[in-house]
């Protein structure tokens, strides 16, 4: 009898599709609109965006070792272990991320000279005022994730894009009142992102303390320092983080070396970056998935039924990855109509959303959704090893030779983003093939 139905991996697939497009829309809105008020204002917010990535992933991340860890639990029928290990988790989420604000307000503009110092004036005003009022909201960004997490883990997905659906809505009304009725600039597509992020964060902790499939938070564990159940969690975060964050820090290092190019060269970028991240949405999407389908299975000792939903999650996601992809690029032109920048930026962006959409959707779904698969069953040094060598020997490595020595500019640097992708596929999907995940065990069953 199979674990998942048809039905029920429909119901859970169809409302993360919709709520990462929601999600993603954020970044989108922010471009679009703050291309109204300049060409430094479009770059300031893309090279801080990028930098504001990093600490997103390493909430995810310790979101997603949380996730795995709740979902092999629920697996095993062990629904009050479940719900201890999500209430730690959002112990560790909101002090860790408090920390990480509290560096970034004290170390603001710092941070903006020593990564883009070479900028013009204008962008770097533009990103020590948006990475100012960005990171208020990065407690609120780890907490959404924990809870995200726990409704992920038991397969309800609808409530979390219901929130995220009234969050966007926030955040685009805010983005217009900000810039074209109060005239704030930057800081007016920043404060509407900081008060969409507060809200969920809210809303999802209030429904996290009522009962979900049997899980939920407990006071009682929130204050209370676990060190066996938080070392199973870190044991899955930490080199999700750890790659995670050095995969940030070198994108934000190919961003400091798009700072190089010159500012259309940095606009066509950031834009191309929104329409990236509306692209991948399907293989990020399907990545919860793949945590939780598998995890379940694994946490039930069930091996060949993960060894079949591998498969079936892979079909779907390369399906859907390649026409969904076909279709954003299609819309681009129409898309780039839209943005008050040079023909010269468009015709840039849109080389870059060609060779971004191309690799994304046929190669990413075995370079991302089937790694968190693996990660899942508990197979994280092994991927964790692998996408440090891809991130470092073959992205930074052909940025700066395509990027720089070929003078390709950002159309090196997306072309050698590819190449890491292709290099992770092959040796992530080696690593399935060869069945050394079914040997990993993260909670004792």
């Amino acid at each position: 009898m199979e674990l998942f139905s048809n039905k029920q991996l429909k119901e859970m697939i169809l409302p993360l599709l919709l709520e990462q497009f929601l999600l993603m829309l954020v970044g989108l809105a922010d471009t679009f609109v703050v291309s109204f008020i300049g060409e430094a204002a479009v770059s300031g917010v893309s090279l801080v965006n990028s930098f504001n990535t990093i600490f997103l992933y390493l909430f995810t991340a310790l979101a997603s070792g949380g996730a795995v860890v709740v979902s092999q639990y629920i697996g095993s029928r062990k629904k009050e272990q479940a719900s201890e290990a999500v209430s730690q988790l959002l112990m560790i989420s909101t002090l860790f991320s408090a920390v990480v604000m509290i560096v970034i307000l004290i170390l603001n503009e710092n941070i903006i000279l020593w990564m883009f110092g070479r900028v013009e004036s204008a962008v770097k005003d533009a990103c020590v005022t948006y990475l100012r009022i960005s990171a208020y909201s990065y407690p609120a960004l780890a907490v959404y994730n924990t809870g995200a997490a726990l409704f992920r883990s038991v397969g309800k997905t609808k409530t979390t894009m219901k929130i995220s659906i009234w969050a966007n809505a926030l955040n685009v009304a805010g983005n217009l009142i900000g810039v074209f009725v109060l005239h704030a600039g930057v800081a007016g597509v920043a404060y509407p992102s900081l008060i969409s992020r507060i809200f969920s964060a809210a809303a999802i902790t209030v429904l996290c303390f009522r009962e979900q499939e049997g899980v939920r938070y407990f006071k009682k564990w929130i204050f209370r320092w676990n060190g066996r159940l938080l070392k199973q969690i870190l044991g899955i975060a930490v080199p999700n983080g750890i790659e995670s964050g050095i995969f940030q820090f070198v994108k934000v290092a190919l961003s400091s070396v798009v700072a190089l190019f010159g500012t259309y060269q940095i606009a066509a970028n950031g834009i191309a970056q929104s329409i990236w991240s509306v692209a991948a949405l399907v293989s990020v999407s399907m990545g919860p998935v793949f945590i939780t389908v598998i995890g379940q299975c694994m946490g039930a000792g069930e091996i060949g039924q993960a060894e079949y939903y591998f498969k079936k999650l892979l079909k779907m996601t390369l399906t859907i990855s390649i026409l969904w992809n076909a279709g954003i690029f299609a819309l681009t032109p129409l898309l780039l109509r839209f943005y008050a920048v040079s023909e010269q930026t468009k015709r840039l962006v849109l080389w870059l959303v060609l060779i971004h959409n191309l690799a994304n959707a046929v190669i990413f779904p075995f370079a991302d959704p089937l790694g968190k698969g693996l990660r899942a069953a508990g197979d994280v040094k092994f991927t964790m090893g692998i996408s440090i060598f891809t991130t470092i020997g073959v992205r930074l490595v052909f940025s700066v030779l395509l990027g720089i020595w070929l003078d390709f500019g950002v159309v090196g640097i997306a072309i050698a983003m590819c190449l890491d992708w292709l290099t992770r596929a092959v040796l992530f999907y080696i690593r399935y093939k060869k069945g050394k995940w079914k040997t990993f065990q993260v909670i004792e069953r």
